[in-house]
């Protein structure tokens, strides 16, 4: 008898192109049949008229502090994400580990995690811990001590690979960058928040390429559109496009929402941003106590900065045309970018995923089901070498997401961002159902995946 039986949904294939109605067993975390009519388990789900597609992976978000929670639970944010059918995850992104790497992976080893979990580690959080001014330059001595930080991060603590947030420390210089990105001689994936946006996408869509060049490591572009979603998104997109030809590994992803958020005090609310921008202080928006819900004027933008500068703000500044090219592009993935502090900051955290299938891909038709499918699962298992992830095929890893396309819509929003979205039955993680109709079933079913244990 199988542990699990997942009867008449319908399964997406991304080799044909096509989705065929058929029923799943599953047996000790992993899909063993696929077929019809193929016996019974100890317990058993209808998916009748529902989707059963490989669960979400986010390629890029931002984990949460652990060890510090008081309602007994550390998992803010990959709470939210297993609720929108995320089941595995990458932190660590845009250079900034919210806390130590090995203090984070220990924890998710030995306590177990709602999700899957991978980690970069972050250029910019080596950089803090040597208390490296962002607007200065390291020194040749900084650079090797971080270079001998990388190696160790990689080598034995299973970090995937470097991530960088150039725009957050502006004394980055481009060989320093080359010089970490390259720290280690073996299999390791960059990935990279770019140094400016609009006006500045394009110079730094080409920096970006030619660390990857130097360094010889792929790179992942990371979230595109609070990039280049200014005005620049084709020619950023065929910069991109242009490097893979030369046969360099460029990709990158996109979040489905026209605005970012990060904190009021970064080095990306500094002097001459609005006017980058072409935007004023009133498309600014805290969302943390004592101003959760306020849109700034100078005053209170100033006043945040100063006062609250870890406060997470959003910034409705980009084009939304544009993030749907972005979007579409068949080398950029869907990712979150989820970042919260005890449940606030922006919705993308709890709604990524849902909305592009029910906004962009149900009502909008701006993509097609099989091809955001493919973006959020398969594209993003195959860049991280997560080979047995990302497609609902025998031998497998049974971590599946059970949705209504008719249905599936984000909930979340600027003011209540932590809503769980509609339309998601099922998210079953190594084969046991960790969500069930909105409601968490078992919060530790995922795991600590580390780079040895990645293929290509």
């Amino acid at each position: 008898m199988y542990d699990l039986v997942i009867k008449n949904g319908r399964l997406p294939d991304f080799e044909k192109d096509q989705l065929a109605v058929k029923d799943i067993a599953i047996k000790q975390g992993l899909i063993v049949d696929i077929g019809e009519s193929i016996g019974s388990g100890k317990e058993i789900i209808d998916a009748r008229g529902l989707i059963v597609s490989p669960g979400f992976i986010d390629i890029h978000m931002h984990e949460e502090v652990i060890g510090h929670s008081k309602d007994g639970d550390d998992y803010d944010i990959a709470n939210k994400m297993l609720a929108m059918g995320v089941t595995t995850a990458v932190g660590g992104n845009c250079g900034n580990n919210r806390q130590n790497t090995k203090d984070f992976m220990d924890f998710v080893e030995n306590k177990g995690a709602p999700i899957n979990y991978l980690t970069y580690i972050g250029h910019n959080f080596l950089r803090n811990q040597l208390g490296i001014d962002p607007y200065e330059p390291a020194t040749k001595s900084q650079i090797e001590k971080m270079k001998e930080q990388v190696k160790i991060a990689i080598d034995q603590e299973g970090s995937i690979g470097i991530s960088f947030g150039i725009e957050y420390s502006p004394g980055i210089t481009y060989d320093e960058l080359v010089e970490i990105g390259g720290a280690y001689e073996g299999q390791a994936l960059l990935s990279a928040h770019y140094r400016r946006d609009a006006d500045g996408a394009i110079e730094s869509i080409k920096e970006m390429i030619n660390i990857s060049k130097d360094t010889k490591k792929p790179m992942q572009i990371a979230h595109i559109g609070s990039c280049s979603a200014f005005g620049h998104m084709k020619a950023s997109l065929e910069l991109i496009q242009k490097a893979r030809n030369e046969g360099l590994s460029i990709a990158g992803d996109c979040y489905p929402y026209d605005a970012f958020s990060t904190r009021i005090g970064s080095a990306v609310f500094d002097d001459g941003c609005f006017q980058t921008w072409n935007k004023s202080y009133d498309s600014i928006l805290l969302t943390e106590e004592p101003y959760k819900g306020k849109y700034c004027d100078e005053q209170l933008f100033k006043k945040a900065r100063k006062e609250y500068p870890q406060m997470l703000a959003v910034a409705f500044v980009m084009n939304e045309l544009e993030v749907i090219e972005a979007l579409q592009a068949p080398f950029i993935y869907v990712a979150s970018d989820a970042l919260m502090n005890k449940g606030q900051g922006h919705p993308r955290g709890a709604g990524t995923f849902p909305r592009v299938l029910g906004k962009y891909v149900r009502e909008q038709g701006n993509l097609t089901l099989l091809d955001a499918l493919k973006k959020m699962t398969y594209l993003p298992a195959q860049r991280l070498g997560l080979n047995q992830k990302g497609q609902v095929k025998e031998g497998m890893d049974a971590d599946l997401v059970i949705f209504d396309e008719n249905r599936i819509i984000d909930r979340a929003t600027f003011t209540e961002p932590a809503q769980a979205p509609r339309g998601i039955e099922y998210v079953i993680v190594k084969g046991n159902i960790g969500m069930k109709k909105g409601q968490m079933i078992h919060s530790r079913l995922g795991t600590l995946i580390k780079r040895q244990t990645l293929k290509g």
